[in-house]
């Protein structure tokens, strides 16, 4: 497994050469090597701030979406609980009901399978694996899951050392800088509303919810002026 995995890195690194892209590669990678349709990987920097830094397909950057606009989820239950996570259609529907109603409505994903990273991203880091039938999330080998999990840890510690101005390569991926809109957004509906950054984000949420998009679309809206702030509130208060 591990040799499979490092040889569909190897294959993708001409094709996704800036040191920005690694976490896409390191997804579509772990996509290719195990029995499932989709792959994120999303580290945590603050307390309620996700951000994504790359998924293997569009459906899997999709899913990540969804659990950040509506709050719940099972890669979001990984980071809290520190654990791995395995969840069928049947337990996401009991665990995360809005989430579950969410996904299935908007993708064909019908499994979920989130795992913390290890070492010293184990409090920050989650592998998020998505499942499409006829496939089950039963037939995902745990040993093999550890042993992706493990070297996309080593690949992103190392790809992320000390010594770049400007922080880590991965904040400039194109995941990280669509999720950034919505702490400026937050920013801005602090300001405008005077109300607390947990409320901004309510209402952010809240807003996308209503309208079935998610939260990274409502805070561009936000922030190019096309959606007044003062909508915001008029969704939260909408009986």
């Amino acid at each position: 497994m591990l040799d499979t995995f490092r040889a569909a890195m190897a294959a993708s690194a001409g094709g996704l050469p800036a040191a920005e892209l690694v976490p896409q590669r390191l997804a579509e990678a772990a996509a290719q090597v195990l029995p499932v349709a989709g792959v994120g990987l999303s580290l945590y920097f603050a307390t309620g701030r996700r951000l994504p830094l790359g998924a293997s397909d569009p459906v899997a950057a999709s899913a990540e979406r969804l659990q950040f606009t509506v709050g719940e989820g099972p890669c979001l239950s990984a980071h809290a609980e520190q654990r791995a996570l395995v969840a069928d259609e049947a337990e996401l529907a009991e665990r995360w009901p809005v989430f579950t109603a969410e996904l299935v409505a908007r993708t064909p994903v019908r499994g979920v399978i989130a795992l913390p990273l290890e070492d010293g991203l184990a409090e920050v880091g989650v592998l998020d694996l998505y499942v499409v039938p006829p496939h089950r999330v039963g037939e995902l080998s745990v040993s093999d899951a550890l042993v992706v999990t493990r070297e996309v840890t080593r690949v992103f510690q190392e790809a992320n050392g000390p010594g770049r101005p400007g922080g880590p390569a991965w904040l400039d991926s194109p995941a990280a800088q669509r999720r950034s809109l919505v702490w400026q957004a937050m920013g801005f509906v602090n300001v405008s509303l005077r109300v607390d950054s947990p409320e901004a984000l309510a209402l952010l949420r809240a807003y996308a919810y209503g309208r079935g998009t998610d939260v990274d679309d409502v805070a561009a809206a936000v922030l190019d002026r096309s959606l007044p702030v003062d909508a915001l509130l008029a969704e939260a208060d909408a009986p």
